[in-house]
C-alpha cells in the first residue's frame, strides 16, 4: 500500500481558515448507500433515538512556544506529557541542542532542561517551574499551534483562541484540536438530548506528530507518533449498553475512533484504557468498534484519509471526495463535515 495511491487535487480555494458561523450551519456530506447534502445542524433528524455519539473531550493548550539557547532560538512544539513529568516534544534546528542544555521562554519566567534529544527534531524536556504553576505559565508563554495551512501571518488570534476549542473540551493535554468536535453548540446538543440521541466523552489528546506529513511513499515503514488517551470504566460501560439496546455508535472524529478501536474487544464490546494508543487504521481493518463516524475533510496522501477509506470503502470515499470538491465543500480543520456509514464487511 502506497501513500501515492491516496493521492488527489484539492483546489488552494477550498481550504477553509475560518470556521462557519455558527458552528452548525457548516454542511454535511452524509455518505452512506447514496449521498446527501445537509448541514451539521441536521444531525438530530439524521440520527436515531437510541444512538450514541462519542466525542473527544480534551482540551487545546497553547503548546507552540519560543525558546533560546543563549542566542540561539529554538522553536519548541509540545507533544505529550511522560510519565515521569517530562515532555516529549518537537524542536525546530534541534542540532544546535544538547543533553543538559537550559532553555529559556519568551513571555514567562519558565524554563527547562534537555533530558534527551531523538532523531528526527524531537527531544524530551523537563520544565522547571512546580507543577502547579506550569498551566498559568504555559498560558503566558505558548500560542496555539495551528496547522500549517490556515493562513495566520501573525499569528494565531484571539478569535482563533475560542475557535479551535470543541465544546466537549475538559481535559488539558491537546495540540490540535478533534476538528469533528468543533460543529458542536450547546443548542445542537440541546437538540440531539431532545431527540434520545445519548452522548459520552473519551479521552484522547492529539499530538504535535497530526502536523507531520507521511515521509516515505510504502505505509508500511510510516511510524504513528503515539498520543495519551482513557476511557473511563463507566464510559465503556455506557457506550456497552447502548449498542446491547440496539443503538448504533457514532464516533465524532478520527481521533475518538482511533481510541475505540484501542479499546475494542472482538466481540464489538469496549473495555476501560488507559495508557498510550499509537493505532494505524488502514483499508482492510474491519473497525467494529462504531457505526458510524463523523469526520471533517482530510488532505491527501494523510494517515485520516487512509482511515476514512477504510472505515466507508476506497471507492465511496473517492466518489464522496471528488463531489465534495466540485460542490464546493469547504477542507480540513476549520472546514465542512462528513458523516460516514461503516462499510459492510
Amino acid at each position: 500500500m502506497l501513500a501515492s495511491d491516496f493521492d488527489f487535487f484539492l483546489p488552494p480555494e477550498r481550504i477553509a481558515h475560518h470556521p462557519a458561523s455558527p458552528r452548525e450551519s457548516a454542511r454535511l456530506l452524509w455518505v452512506g448507500e447514496a449521498l446527501q447534502d445537509r448541514h451539521v445542524g441536521d444531525l438530530p433528524e439524521i440520527l436515531r433515538p437510541g444512538d450514541m455519539i462519542v466525542a473527544n473531550d480534551t482540551r487545546v493548550i497553547p503548546a507552540q512556544l519560543t525558546a533560546w539557547r543563549g542566542d540561539a532560538r529554538i522553536g519548541i512544539t509540545l507533544d505529550r506529557p511522560l510519565p515521569d513529568g517530562s515532555w516529549h516534544a518537537l524542536a525546530r534546528n534541534a542540532r544546535r541542542l544538547r543533553p543538559r542544555d537550559t532553555l529559556r521562554f519568551d513571555g514567562a519566567a519558565l524554563e527547562a532542561e534537555i533530558v534527551g534529544i531523538e532523531p528526527g527534531g524531537s527531544v524530551v524536556l523537563r520544565f522547571t517551574c512546580a507543577d502547579a504553576d506550569f498551566p498559568a505559565l504555559l498560558r503566558q508563554a505558548g500560542a496555539l499551534a495551528l496547522p500549517p495551512y490556515i493562513e495566520r501571518p501573525e499569528g494565531p488570534t484571539a478569535q482563533d483562541a475560542l475557535d479551535y476549542q470543541t465544546t466537549f473540551a475538559r481535559q488539558d493535554g491537546a495540540v490540535a484540536a478533534p476538528t469533528a468536535g468543533l460543529h458542536f453548540t450547546p443548542a445542537l446538543l440541546a437538540k440531539l438530548d431532545e431527540r434520545g440521541i445519548r452522548r459520552a466523552t473519551v479521552t484522547l489528546h492529539v499530538g504535535a506528530g497530526t502536523f507531520l506529513p507521511m515521509r516515505a511513499d510504502n505505509v508500511a515503514d510510516h511510524t504513528m507518533h503515539p498520543e495519551r488517551g482513557e476511557i473511563t470504566e463507566a464510559t465503556a460501560d455506557r457506550i456497552n449498553a447502548a449498542r446491547a439496546a440496539g443503538g448504533r455508535i457514532v464516533a465524532i472524529g478520527t481521533t475518538s475512533l482511533r481510541l475505540l478501536e484501542s479499546a475494542v474487544r472482538p466481540d464489538r464490546s469496549i473495555v476501560p484504557f488507559t495508557g498510550e494508543t499509537d493505532i494505524f487504521l488502514l483499508p482492510g481493518h474491519d473497525f467494529p468498534a462504531a457505526d458510524l463516524l463523523l469526520t471533517n475533510f482530510h488532505l491527501p496522501r494523510s494517515t485520516l484519509f487512509m482511515l476514512v477509506c477504510g472505515f466507508a470503502g476506497d471507492a465511496t470515499m473517492r466518489a464522496a471526495y471528488a463531489h465534495a470538491i466540485e460542490t464546493g465543500y469547504r477542507f480540513y480543520s476549520y472546514g465542512d463535515a462528513c458523516l460516514l456509514e461503516r462499510s459492510p464487511r
